[in-house]
This record gives structure tokens, C-alpha cells and sequence, in this order.
């Protein structure tokens, strides 16, 4: 490919139907099940072509592991199955990140 410069490439692809907007953003964080991506200070791009928004993040990222949500219901409920306290409850759900049955199953062997 040939070089090209920005302001052809930019009235190329205005031709094409595609526009591109720069996003001035200071943080894009994504997050999953159990961790996120935070990007701080990225090169964040939207592009629109054919009624469809794309949106381009390029930068450095940390990943940092997510907690799960521990309601206060299945506390209560770990805690009256397993005869256990508060504490120890809510810590054998933390350790299954969650997961009721998992957490159960560590309290009773």
C-alpha cells in the first residue's frame, strides 16, 4: 500500500461512506465475568460506515480480577446449610468466587 497522507485517506474514506471521529477519552474500561481491562489515556476512534458504529481502542492496559457480587441472601443461606457463622460463610463464597454449590461443598468436608 501506498503512503497516503491523514487528509486524503480521511476524504477517501469520506467518499466510501466511512467517517471517523477521534474520541478525546481518558479512560475505557471493558469488563467481563471476572476481570476487567482498564485502559488509561488510549487512542479511542469511532467509525461509522453503513449505519454501523465501531469503536477502535489502542493503548496500554492493566487486567485487575473482578470480586463477585456476594449478596446477603446467599450468606444467609450458606450460613443456615452449613451451620456456619457470617464470616465464614461469606469467605468460603468469596473462595468460590460465588458459586453457592462450590462454597457449600468446602464447608462440609
Amino acid at each position: 500500500m501506498l503512503p497516503m497522507n491523514p487528509k486524503q485517506m480521511k476524504k477517501m474514506m469520506k467518499q466510501m461512506g466511512i467517517d471517523m471521529e477521534e474520541i478525546d477519552a481518558e479512560e475505557v474500561i471493558i469488563r467481563t465475568s471476572d476481570e476487567e481491562l482498564i485502559f488509561r489515556s488510549p487512542t479511542v476512534s469511532k467509525i461509522s460506515a453503513r449505519g454501523v458504529e465501531t469503536f477502535q481502542v489502542v493503548g496500554e492496559y492493566e487486567v485487575v480480577k473482578r470480586q463477585p457480587k456476594i449478596s446477603e441472601e446467599d450468606v444467609k443461606l450458606i450460613m443456615e446449610q452449613a451451620n456456619v457463622d457470617e464470616e465464614t460463610a461469606r469467605k468460603a463464597l468469596e473462595e468460590a468466587g460465588g458459586d453457592l454449590a462450590e462454597a457449600l461443598m468446602k464447608l462440609q468436608e
